[in-house]
């Protein structure tokens, strides 16, 4: 039995491999068509804009990928983006706490967030979907609330984490976000706790009948996607300057397609960060180009719409 679990995880880490090596020819096709249809695709204008508009998407994609390796899904990222992004708008410009403290006040309101929703998800039993999608609403709400709904100037204070760091040309939240990238990657496939969110994921019933205690990890997988949805809201605002309570709409979206594009099943047991980072490269690039194009917002957010539609289908062949 033991041998037949071992070459199943092996076939399963070289599907993975290969869908990787062609999720990352399709970006390079991307960059190609846009490179020679937009005028100015290649410059450092058009690299620097996709570098600075990375690092939000691709910390909330991380979390939203290992949900979705447990079965589970977390609608509320992008109102927990808001909501991070409020908190440490109103704490530093009213309370005028430390930029440092602010921030830590901002994703620790997104762990508050993804905790509750780990509460009530695993020891509640309550539907995820439904947990998350209330959240949503309620994590939007609160935004809205202690900003008054209005967008709370920080200003270059907090700039400095999206700007570029001088002689070497990325900003420290992409540098972060490129951090966790690997270290999340390293977790799920180097890890105890890695394994036990695949084998959850694959079959809970079977997890638990094998020893493993689910509910807390249920619980911790979604406190990490809060906390970093919390550091993406840091992110948002020193991207923005300020904090907007109409933040992130919509991010969830991104960041379920990326992750489904990057080879994480929807249906749970399989994902990559790897994976899901190109994933992320290849919507942030979508938008650039198409933004270059001269397309529309509507006509964006329809195109976009169709590569989710598209990733949604390939998952349902992969698991065929």
């Amino acid at each position: 039995m033991n041998t037949e679990s071992n070459e199943i995880n092996i076939l399963n880490k070289l599907s993975l491999m290969f869908e990787e090596f062609f999720i990352f020819i399709a970006l390079l096709l991307l960059v190609a068509f846009f490179g020679f249809t937009a005028e100015n695709f290649f410059s450092t204008g058009t690299l620097t804009a996709i570098l600075t508009q990375l690092p939000a998407l691709t910390v909330v994609t991380i979390g939203m990928t290992l949900v979705l390796i447990t079965g589970g899904i977390d609608l509320s990222v992008g109102s927990v983006v808001a909501l991070s992004s409020a908190v440490i708008g109103i704490a530093f410009t009213v309370f005028e706490l430390p930029l440092l403290v602010s921030g830590l006040l901002g994703i620790a309101a997104g762990g508050c967030a993804g905790l509750i929703n780990g509460v009530l998800g695993a020891y509640f039993r309550l539907p995820i979907f439904i947990v998350t999608l209330g959240m949503l609403e309620a994590g939007r709400g609160i935004a809205y609330l202690v900003t008054n709904s209005q967008t709370v100037y920080i200003g270059p204070s907090i700039q400095g984490l999206a700007l570029p760091i001088s002689g070497i040309g990325v900003s420290a939240s992409f540098l972060t976000s490129l951090a966790l990238v690997v270290l999340a990657q390293l977790a799920l496939t180097r890890t105890v706790f890695g394994r036990y969110l695949i084998a959850i994921g694959t079959n809970e019933t079977a997890a638990k009948i094998s020893g493993i205690r689910t509910e807390p990890y249920l619980t911790w997988v979604l406190v990490i996607s809060g906390l970093l949805a919390g550091l993406g809201g840091l992110m948002n605002a020193a991207y923005l300057g300020a904090s907007d309570p109409n933040a992130a709409i919509g991010l969830e979206l991104s960041a379920i397609a990326a992750a489904v594009i990057g080879g994480t099943s929807l249906m749970g047991g399989r994902g990559s960060i790897i994976g899901a980072f190109i994933g992320v490269l290849i919507i942030s690039v979508l938008q650039n180009g198409l933004a270059q194009l001269g397309v529309s917002e509507p006509f964006k957010r329809l195109i976009t719409g169709l590569v989710i539609i598209l990733a949604v289908l390939i998952d349902r062949w992969r698991s065929r």
